[in-house]
C-alpha cells in the first residue's frame, strides 16, 4: 500500500483488505502505511501508530472525566490510571488496530456530549465515530448502540442543535448512510458474512453467559489467558480497583447525573461484541470498557476523599496503583517475553534473521505453517518487493469462507513439510519443521527454541 497503493491482492486502495479468513479494516492500515513511507519497512513503522492512538485514548479519557464531572482531578486521575491499566497496558504496545477504533470511539462520546456549545461539534463527532468503525470490527456493534444511548440522554442538546441550525444534522445523516454502503457489500458481496459465521456464538444462553463472564472475578482478578491480551498472573484491573469501582457506582448513585448515567450504560454495552462471538471472555473484544472503568475508579476515589475528608487521599491512592504497577511492569518487562514468545510466533521471526545468509545455498526454502501463516513472515523480515510477490504468489485452494492463504512464492514455500517432501522431488532444500522428523533423508542442523528454552522449529537440510 505505501510503495503502489495496491494491497497483498492487488486491489488498489481498498475500504477492506482481504485477510486469512476476514477482512481487515482500513484505518490502521494506512496509518501504518505513512509510517512505511517515512521510516522504511520495520517493527517501529508497524507500532508506533499504536502507541499515538493510545495516547490520543489517554488524553481523550482525561478530557473525558473531566466533561463527565467537570472536575479536573477526575480527568487527571482518568487519564493515570487508563495509562497503567492492565487492561489497556499490552494493546498500547503492539501493532492493534482497536487501538485506533477506542480513540475515535473517545473522541466521538466527548465531541458528542459538546454539541451543545457548537453544532459542529455533532458532525465532528460522527466523523469520529465512522472511523472508529472502520478502524477496529467490535465498534461495529459498539458504537451504534453507543449513539443511541447518547442520543436518548441528550436528546435536549440535540434538539437545541436542530433549532439552531439543521446543516450540521443533515450532513451528519448523511455521512452516517454513504459510511453504510461499503460495510453492506462487504457482507451482502464479499463474503463478509463467513467471518462472522466462522466466531460467532450459536444460542441465547450462551451469548448471555458471554457476556456475564466479563463481569466475573474469575476474568478480572485473572485475566484473559491469551498471552497476548494479559499476562499470565496478573488479573484484567488492579486490586485497588476493585475497591475504587464499588466507591464510583456509590458516587453515581448519589449523583445520578445523566452524564454519570451513560457512563454506566457505556460499559454496559462494552462486551455485546464478545458476547455474540466465540472465545469468551475476551479482552481485546471489550476494549472499550477500559478507558470507562478507569473513569469509573477515579470517581470511587473522589468518593472516597469525602468519606475521609482530606486531599491526602489522591496521593496514597497514586502511591498504593504504582506499587500495584510496578510489579506488572516488572514482570513485563522481564518473564512476559519469555512466557509469551510462543504465543507472538517468535519462532517464525528467528528464520529470516538468523538463517537469511544460507537461503541462496539452497533451491527451495520449506517452512512448517503449524504456528500460523509464515509467509508474512517472510515477506516482511526480507522486504520482499510486493509487485515482484504478486507475480509468482501460488495460492491455496479458495475455503469455503472465500479465502485462501500463500503456498509458495520465489523459492520459499509453506505448509506441511511432510507432506510437501511426500509429494514433490525435493532435492536440494533448507526445512524449518515444527517437530521433530524422523525421515532418515533428513539431517537436523540445528534448532529454533522459543525464550522459554522449548524448540519453536527444527532445521534441517536436504
Amino acid at each position: 500500500v505505501a510503495l503502489s497503493g495496491k494491497d497483498e491482492w492487488g486491489d488498489f486502495l481498498p475500504v477492506h483488505f482481504r485477510a486469512f479468513g476476514e477482512f481487515k479494516l482500513p484505518i490502521y492500515i494506512y496509518s501504518v502505511a505513512i509510517f512505511v513511507r517515512a521510516f522504511g519497512l520495520n517493527e517501529f513503522s508497524v507500532r508506533a501508530p499504536a502507541v499515538l492512538f493510545s495516547l490520543g485514548v489517554v488524553i481523550l479519557t482525561f478530557l473525558l472525566g473531566m466533561k463527565i464531572t467537570k472536575s479536573q482531578a477526575v480527568g487527571l486521575l482518568s487519564s493515570f490510571f487508563i495509562s497503567i491499566s492492565p487492561w489497556y497496558f499490552i494493546f498500547s504496545r503492539t501493532g492493534y488496530e482497536a487501538n485506533a477504533g477506542l480513540m475515535f470511539y473517545l473522541l466521538g462520546i466527548y465531541l458528542f456530549l459538546r454539541v451543545r456549545e457548537n453544532s459542529w461539534f455533532l458532525t465532528i463527532s460522527i466523523v469520529s465515530f465512522i472511523l472508529s468503525t472502520y478502524s477496529y470490527n467490535s465498534f461495529r456493534v459498539i458504537t451504534p448502540l453507543s449513539l443511541l444511548v447518547l442520543i436518548l440522554i441528550n436528546v435536549n442538546e440535540l434538539l437545541s442543535v436542530i433549532n439552531k441550525t439543521k446543516v450540521s444534522l443533515i450532513l451528519s445523516f448523511i455521512m452516517i448512510l454513504l459510511s453504510t454502503i461499503p460495510i453492506y457489500r462487504l457482507y451482502a458481496f464479499d463474503s463478509g458474512n463467513s467471518r462472522f459465521d466462522a466466531v460467532r456464538n450459536f444460542g441465547l444462553h450462551s451469548v448471555i453467559e458471554n457476556y456475564f463472564s466479563h463481569f466475573k472475578l474469575s476474568f478480572l482478578l485473572n485475566g484473559d489467558k491469551n498471552l497476548r491480551s494479559q499476562q499470565g498472573g496478573f488479573g484484567q484491573l488492579a486490586l485497588p480497583e476493585f475497591i475504587l469501582i464499588p466507591l464510583g457506582l456509590l458516587f453515581i448513585l448519589n449523583k445520578k447525573t445523566k452524564y454519570l448515567i451513560s457512563l454506566i450504560a457505556l460499559i454496559l454495552i462494552s462486551p455485546i461484541p464478545a458476547a455474540i462471538t466465540k472465545e469468551s471472555p475476551h479482552a481485546l473484544r471489550t476494549i472499550s470498557m477500559a478507558p470507562l472503568i478507569s473513569i469509573l475508579s477515579s470517581l470511587g476515589v473522589l468518593q472516597l476523599k469525602r468519606f475521609l475528608r482530606t486531599g491526602f487521599i489522591y496521593l496514597l491512592v497514586i502511591t498504593i496503583m504504582l506499587i500495584f504497577f510496578s510489579s506488572y511492569i516488572r514482570n513485563f518487562i522481564t518473564f512476559y517475553p519469555i512466557d509469551s514468545s510462543k504465543d507472538w510466533q517468535y519462532g517464525y521471526k528467528q528464520i529470516y534473521l538468523n538463517f537469511k545468509n544460507q537461503f541462496n545455498n539452497y533451491e527451495r526454502v520449506i517452512i512448517s505453517d503449524e504456528y500460523g501463516q509464515p509467509y508474512i513472515f517472510a515477506l516482511f523480515y526480507l522486504n520482499y518487493n510486493p509487485e515482484k510477490f504478486q507475480k509468482n504468489v501460488i495460492r491455496k485452494d479458495v475455503s469455503d469462507w472465500g479465502f485462501s492463504t500463500v503456498s509458495k512464492f520465489d523459492k520459499f514455500e509453506f505448509g506441511k513439510v511432510d507432506r510437501i517432501i511426500e509429494t514433490n522431488n525435493i532435492k536440494n532444500a533448507l526445512i524449518f519443521d515444527s517437530k521433530q522428523n524422523k525421515n532418515s533423508k533428513l539431517i537436523p542442523i540445528s534448532t529454533i527454541d522459543y525464550l522459554d528454552g522449548n524448540p519453536a522449529l527444527w532445521v534441517y537440510s536436504l
